[in-house]
């Protein structure tokens, strides 16, 4: 089983590909190289600094390289444990069922649907398991492994994306700035746009064209962020069966709402927006008139691929237009 409650086990995985590390180390490499001209300067300062950069760089690439990937095998009786580095050996570790005496499912604090295994051994030993990848059935797999390994008391994990809910929430709940920040926000651009420009004649000194370009381009920044503060709210989405509710703020802060439905929906993609697939996935919804729906960051491509797959199952939307 993937990650989901299946017939024999769970599988959860964590750790990079050797390609996508060869990637991030070589962008490490890149940038630490662009500081190599510094060493053959005369200029201490800027030897220092090439060579703090280089050494931080090398740090990173060894790091990046040297991570482990780690498999958990969970099955009716034991739990398998595989971590293997780049250039090191597969190590193993088999642990019992009857080695298993608690089990906690922390969340993260970064993102907030995500969900780990704690188990507590009766050595006092605890083991935090991989995240589990399938978000949208976390309550299944954690009564899963509760009802087979016997473990008593395991508090249910609160999860807005989980489909044994009515109503899947993506996102939190939109609440409008108060008019009075707002007004400090503006006034607070106003004033680093008028601030060159005060300083010149408090000095004496002619304003250059860009002191003076700095003023309307001040006011043009108060007005946007008087009338369009709220919109950087982002959205929330409300996941229900045959529809969702995208919620989003006006300018003046009233709630704007549109509703999609399984007809309207042309395709459903998984996309990255950010710098790393491990947290910056969202799901896009495009509509047959053309419109288009980001949603709120999901976390890594494979969650956002569980909520895709949720979000294509409530709508009741066809196999093809699924591109997860």
């Amino acid at each position: 089983m993937d990650d989901t409650t299946s017939h024999s086990d769970i599988r959860l995985r964590e750790g990079s590909s050797i390609a996508q590390r060869l990637i991030m180390a070589g962008c490490a490499a890149a940038v630490a190289l662009c500081f190599t001209p510094g060493l053959f300067t005369h200029d201490t300062l800027e030897i220092i600094i090439s060579s703090a950069a280089l050494l931080v760089g090398a740090g990173f690439v060894v790091g990046i390289m040297m991570a482990p990937a780690v498999v958990w095998i969970i099955t009716p009786n034991e739990i398998l444990i595989g971590q293997q580095r780049p250039f090191g050996k597969l190590q193993t570790r088999v642990v019992g069922k009857n080695d298993i005496t608690g089990l906690q499912v922390p969340g993260s604090k970064r993102v907030k649907a995500r969900f780990q295994l704690a188990f507590t051994l009766r050595s006092g030993e605890r083991l935090t398991s991989p995240p589990i990848a399938d978000v949208t059935h976390v309550r299944d797999t954690v009564a899963w492994i509760a009802t087979h390994f016997d473990v008593p008391n395991v508090e249910e994990p609160v999860n807005p994306l989980d489909a044994s809910n009515p109503e899947m929430h993506l996102g939190e709940p939109l609440e409008a700035f108060s008019p009075r920040d707002i007004r400090i926000v503006a006034l607070i651009a106003v004033t680093l746009c008028v601030i060159p420009y005060a300083y010149k004649l408090w000095r004496g000194l002619a304003p250059t064209h860009v002191d003076i370009l700095l003023l309307p381009l001040g006011a043009i920044a108060a007005f946007a962020v008087y009338r369009h503060a709220n919109r950087a709210t982002g959205a929330f989405w409300i996941i229900r069966q045959n529809e969702i509710r995208v919620e989003r703020l006006w300018g003046d802060g009233a709630l704007r709402a549109d509703h999609i439905a399984g007809p309207d929906v042309k395709s459903i993609t998984v996309e990255r927006r950010g710098r790393s697939e491990d947290e910056h996935c969202i799901v896009v919804i495009r509509l047959h008139s053309g419109r288009r729906f980001r949603s709120p960051r999901v976390g890594s491509r494979v969650e956002a691929r569980a909520v895709a797959a949720e979000i294509v199952r409530r709508l009741g939307i066809a196999a093809e237009s699924n591109k997860i």
